[in-house]
């Protein structure tokens, strides 16, 4: 894996809600698979989302360069946006990233399934100012390999959106990644990064 090209949505829990193999994971969702081989999508079956310039706006965030915020009350379970940007694959994920340095943390790549990645920095929309939270007010969900982002508590105009980016590790990380990654979403729950918590070492059992 290239480390410069981090992507979202890389350590997704297999949960209730979870059922599709990521490499990579920004935060908890659902994923419903069409079951297409060639990896395409079958938009009828997911419910368009309208653009609502009434409900969001990007501005400046404290927590880190651009951020969305709510202009009106979102109730709990809207799906606000669709992640968009141009599918490619890993390989080339990775490589339209190779240059970046190790110190940037910007990421607009969330990975779909194994094969599979939305670079939201080559025509993508306003999800990809989404920042993130460790205590976040929004999940990304996976349908028919599109992603979207859907508010899991009730969102008061003014309220920035946010969602957990869940971005994996990698055994050849630099020693200071999570300084490069550090969160400063300022939640009690705040893990001072945005990267996945790092395995707990298994301790020997006691014969």
């Amino acid at each position: 894996m290239n480390r410069n090209a981090r992507k979202k949505g890389q350590n997704r829990p297999r949960s209730g809600r979870e059922r599709n193999n990521r490499r990579n994971g920004k935060s908890k969702g659902k994923s419903k698979s069409s079951g297409n081989s060639n990896g395409s999508t079958r938009a009828s079956r997911v419910r368009l989302i309208q653009a609502r310039p009434d409900m969001l706006r990007v501005r400046r965030s404290r927590l880190h360069g651009r951020g969305v915020f709510a202009l009106r009350r979102i109730r709990k379970g809207t799906r606000v946006l669709e992640y968009l940007g141009d599918r490619v694959s890993h390989d080339e994920a990775d490589d339209r990233y190779s240059h970046k340095p190790l110190e940037d943390n910007h990421t607009f790549l969330f990975i779909v399934n194994r094969s599979t990645v939305i670079d939201g920095g080559a025509n993508g929309n306003d999800a990809r100012y989404i920042n993130h939270s460790c205590d976040p007010n929004c999940e990304s969900l996976i349908e028919d390999r599109r992603v979207f982002i859907e508010a899991i508590r009730t969102i008061q105009p003014g309220d920035e959106l946010t969602y957990d980016y869940q971005i994996g590790r990698d055994k050849e990380d630099p020693a200071n990644v999570d300084e490069i990654y550090a969160c400063r979403c300022g939640a009690r729950s705040c893990r001072g990064s945005m990267l996945w918590p790092p395995k707990r070492k298994s301790r020997p059992r006691l014969k």
